[in-house]
């Protein structure tokens, strides 16, 4: 039996929890923490587990309650502290997205994995949904061709007094806006469906929330290696959230929400459409199998058995670095007004949260912080 530990007790907790839960016979969780403890306990409530309600993680980590593996579920400044924490106290730990605000901060991360010998995974919950896997798998397999050119739609819509919330809004505490703590997913299934660019070119925006530091626009450009272009916006001023990955590859147009359009050329060189090769596309993708546990509770589940077989995570440390070295790509383009190479160096301003401090536009003041909303819910797709 895996004994777990809840750090933090906000809104996503509940996805958290709720995976758990999933696996009785694999894994119980023994402590939630949380700053306000009233939370801590409001939460264990809720769920009937039998667990203690600790209001520091020193205090948790102090009185002796065996933990096997650890969710850090709090707001992104504190991931890395607390993250290399637990790792040094012998605990796996699952982080929550974003891994962290900095290469710098997810390399100390990474080296606390190291010599603890335990596990570090970032939370990319949506790799585990059946559209998302399908689509991955169908790239691999060729039949549609080398990708020519991403479109990726990061649309979200938040309202005024999102940005209320104490921790959101600021670059100190949520370390940048919907780039980060919304595209974050995106960015993952883009370098993990596509491969990781090597420059990048940006502009970021604050349009609709004049109570936010952070930008709540983004708009990237991304070469690849391949020679491949791709294109990412980044927003929370999206009504609808229409939300979609498309690429374009050299025989079909394929994306997700499951979407295909293939062309063949008439002899001047115009298109038309090849129906033959969509049908065999979509057989393809219905073909393929769908994932047994969805979204958190699908990555619990690879953790958990990663930990019961000594193994590696599907998702580890190292590929919540690839996501976060992308968007901090996209702010230092945005910021320096000009193109950024990959990888970036530890060398680079922006390789320590400080640099992007020191620099990053305060679009304007938070106006406004309150602890918690009456309604503490997430949404976690679009629509």
């Amino acid at each position: 039996m895996i004994d777990v530990a809840l750090i933090g007790a906000g809104a996503i907790s509940n996805s958290h929890i709720a995976g758990y839960l999933a696996f009785p016979e694999r894994c119980r969780i023994v402590a939630v923490v949380d700053i306000y403890p009233e939370k801590a306990e409001r939460q264990i409530a809720k769920y009937h587990l039998d667990a203690v309600a600790y209001d520091h993680i020193d205090r948790l980590l102090e009185s002796g309650v065996h933990v096997d593996l650890a969710s850090v579920a709090t707001p992104p400044a504190t991931h890395a502290e607390l993250s290399i924490a637990l790792l040094d106290h012998g605990i796996n730990t699952m982080c929550e997205k974003p891994m962290a605000a900095s290469l710098e901060e997810c390399d100390a991360m990474l080296a606390a994995e190291a010599r603890s010998g335990k596990i570090l995974s970032a939370v990319a919950q949506n790799r585990f949904r059946t559209p998302m896997m399908r689509l991955k798998r169908l790239l691999d397999s060729g039949q549609a061709g080398a990708v020519l050119h991403a479109q990726v739609d990061s649309y979200w819509w938040r309202g005024h007094s999102y940005y209320d919330l104490w921790w959101r809004g600021t670059w100190e505490t949520e370390g940048g806006g919907p780039t980060l703590n919304h595209a974050v997913h995106h960015v993952d299934a883009l370098q993990w469906m596509a491969g990781r660019p090597v420059e990048v070119q940006a502009m970021l925006a604050n349009v609709a929330h004049d109570n936010a530091e952070v930008e709540d626009l983004s708009v990237a450009v991304l070469r690849f290696e391949s020679g491949a272009i791709g294109q990412l916006t980044s927003s929370v001023v999206h009504h609808g959230q229409d939300q979609q990955l498309v690429f374009q590859c050299e025989r079909a147009r394929v994306g997700m929400p499951w979407d295909v359009y293939a062309s063949t050329s008439k002899p001047n060189g115009f298109p038309e459409r090849d129906e033959d090769t969509e049908a065999a596309l979509t057989a393809a993708y219905e073909e393929l199998p769908e994932v047994v546990h969805e979204a958190h509770t699908g990555q619990i589940d690879d953790v958990l058995r990663a930990v019961e077989t000594g193994g590696r995570p599907f998702i580890d440390g190292r590929e919540g670095r690839a996501t976060i070295e992308i968007i901090t790509a996209i702010y230092a383009a945005a910021i320096t007004r000009g193109p950024v190479r990959l990888p970036i160096e530890a060398d680079s301003p922006f390789y320590r949260k400080e640099g992007l401090l020191t620099r990053a536009p305060r679009f304007h003041q938070k106006s406004t912080s309150i602890t918690e909303f009456s309604e503490n819910e997430i949404t976690t797709t679009g629509g």
